[in-house]
C-alpha cells in the first residue's frame, strides 16, 4: 500500500514512522515532511510550493494522490482540515483519514464547539460568548468585582473563537489583564478574525489529561464508534515546575498514572458517549482522529477542548505504546469495521521531552546544526521525532528550523525507567541554545486554562 501523510511536524513524523512499520506499507509519502521524515525507512518527502491548507496546496495534493495511486491519506494538522482538505479528497474518490470541514468546526470554532458540548450535555466549564467589546469588558468587570469573600477571585479564561495556532487562550488573573486581552483580540485584531468573537469561560483547577481517539462514523445510522487511546499528559509551560509562558507542548507522558479507573469511567460517561451521541444526532460524517483535552477534578472530567486531529507531542508519547498495525486501524475506520479486538497496547510507559530552540516560545534561533551521538542514543532505545528541523546538502545534515525542534520518546518498563531513558537520550543530542524541561513525567501540571 501507498500512504500519504500530510504535515511537517513531530506528529507527522510519528505517523509516518508508525505507518512504515506495517508490512502492508510499500511507501509512505510525507507532504511536505521535515528532516526527520526524509531519513525514515520507506518514507519520502513531497516538496510543496503551497501550504496544504490553501486551495493550490489541496489541488496539488489531490493530483499527487491520484497520480501515485495513494491508498490512504492521513491529514495531520488542523488548518488543512478546517479548510476542507478531507472533503476535497473524498470528492475525488480518495480514502482519507480526517473529518470534513463541517465536523472540523469542533476545533476551528470555539463557539461552535462549546455550543455542541452544551447541546449534548458534554461536561464542560460554564462560558458566555461575546461579539461586542464593551459587553465583554462589562462581564469581566462583574466577574472580578464579585470575587470571593477572602479576596481571591478565580481567574477568567478568554478564548478567541477561531484557530489561532495555540495563541488564542488567555488566562486573566485580574481585570487589567482581562481588559488587555480583550482589547488585543477584539479591537486590535492581534489574531485577525479569530478575535471577532470571544468566549469568557470559568477557570477550572485540577490536573490535565489528553485522550486521543479514533472515530469511524459515516453520517448514517448503520455503524459508528469512538475508540479511545491510552491517556497522555502534555506539559505546556516552558520551564520546570510548570512555570513560564504556555507553549505548543514541552513534552508528554503516557499512560497517566493519576488518571484513575473511576476518572476513566467518568470520561466515558460524561465526555466520550455524549460526544458520539452528538455526532449521531447531527449526522456528522467523521472518519479520523479526535483529541479530548480534559481537566480532572476529584475523578470528575471536564472537557476543555476538542481537537479534530492527533495532539502534538501526545502522539509521540502514545504511538510507541501501540501494539497493533496503524494501517489496519485506518482501514477499519474507513470501512466502518469494529477494531476493538485488535486494539492492544504495550505494558510500560513512554516519556517524551521536547527540545526547543533558544528564545522559544518567543522569537527563536534558526539554522543551527544538530549533533546526534547515534551510538549513545541507541543505548537508550529512544526514538527521535523531528518537529522543526530541515535536512540540507548531499549528505543531509539536520539544522533547526522551528521553535520546537525535536522530541525524544523513550520506552520503559515503568515511568521511572522511561524518564531515565528519555533524558539519557537527550544527552546524546545538542545544538546551539538547546533548551528543554527536566521534569517531564515528574511534574503534575495544574490548570492552564
Amino acid at each position: 500500500m501507498k500512504i500519504l501523510v500530510v504535515g511537517s511536524g513531530g506528529r507527522e513524523h510519528a505517523l509516518a514512522w508508525k505507518c512504515a512499520q506495517s508490512e502492508k506499507a510499500e511507501k509512505v509519502f510525507v507532504a511536505p515532511g521535515n528532516g526527520g521524515t526524509a531519513a525514515e525507512a520507506k518514507c519520502e518527502n513531497v516538496p510543496m510550493t503551497a501550504e496544504p491548507a490553501s486551495v493550490a496546496g489541496q489541488e496539488y495534493l489531490r493530483e499527487f494522490a491520484l497520480r501515485e495511486k495513494i491508498d490512504i491519506t492521513i491529514i495531520g494538522p488542523e488548518l488543512p482540515l478546517a479548510m476542507g482538505i478531507a472533503d476535497t479528497f473524498r470528492a475525488a474518490g480518495l480514502a482519507v483519514i480526517g473529518p470534513g470541514k463541517d465536523a472540523a468546526q469542533l476545533e476551528a470554532s470555539k463557539v461552535y464547539s462549546k455550543s455542541f458540548m452544551e447541546k449534548y450535555r458534554v461536561r464542560t466549564a460554564k462560558s458566555k460568548r461575546f461579539t461586542d467589546l464593551a459587553k465583554a469588558r462589562s462581564f469581566a468587570a462583574k466577574h472580578f468585582r464579585n470575587g470571593k469573600a477572602d479576596g481571591k477571585t478565580a481567574p477568567l479564561v478568554i478564548k478567541a473563537d477561531g484557530l489561532a495556532a495555540g495563541k488564542g487562550v488567555i488566562i486573566a488573573k485580574d481585570l487589567a489583564e482581562a481588559d488587555a486581552a480583550l482589547f488585543s483580540l477584539m479591537r486590535d485584531k492581534s489574531l485577525g478574525d479569530a478575535g471577532n468573537s470571544v468566549l469568557l469561560e470559568a477557570f477550572l483547577e485540577g490536573t490535565e489529561v489528553s485522550v486521543l481517539a479514533a472515530v469511524s462514523y459515516n453520517g448514517k445510522k448503520s455503524f459508528g464508534y469512538i475508540l479511545p487511546f491510552i491517556a497522555a499528559r502534555d506539559h505546556k509551560r516552558r520551564f520546570d515546575g510548570a512555570q513560564g509562558p504556555n507553549t505548543g507542548g514541552m513534552g508528554a507522558i503516557a499512560p497517566v498514572p493519576d488518571f484513575s479507573l473511576a476518572a476513566q469511567n467518568d470520561f466515558n460517561k460524561s465526555i466520550l458517549s455524549p460526544t458520539f451521541m452528538g455526532m449521531y444526532k447531527e449526522n456528522m460524517r467523521y472518519c479520523g482522529f479526535i483529541f479530548f483535552g480534559l481537566m480532572v477534578q476529584n475523578e470528575r472530567c471536564y472537557l476543555i477542548e476538542y481537537n479534530v486531529r492527533l495532539g502534538d507531542p501526545e502522539t509521540q508519547a502514545v504511538f510507541p505504546l501501540m501494539d497493533f498495525d496503524l494501517i489496519d486501524l485506518c482501514g477499519a475506520m474507513l470501512a466502518g469495521e469494529d477494531f476493538s479486538a485488535s486494539f492492544k497496547w504495550k505494558k510500560g510507559a513512554v516519556c517524551a521531552p521536547v527540545a526547543v530552540a533558544d528564545g522559544y516560545p518567543g522569537s527563536y534561533r534558526k539554522g543551527d546544526p544538530i549533533t546526534i551521538d547515534t551510538a549513545a542514543l541507541e543505548k537508550t532505545g529512544a526514538k527521535v521525532f523531528i518537529s522543526g528541523a530541515s535536512a540540507e546538502g548531499d549528505t543531509p545534515a539536520l539544522r533547526t528550523s522551528g521553535g520546537r525542534v525535536l522530541t525524544v520518546s523513550a520506552f520503559g518498563a515503568d515511568a521511572a525507567e522511561a524518564y531515565a531513558n528519555a533524558y539519557r537520550g537527550l544527552e546524546a543530542i545538542s545544538f546551539e541554545g538547546m533548551g528543554f524541561r527536566r521534569d517531564i513525567g515528574r511534574e503534575t501540571e495544574n490548570s492552564e486554562h
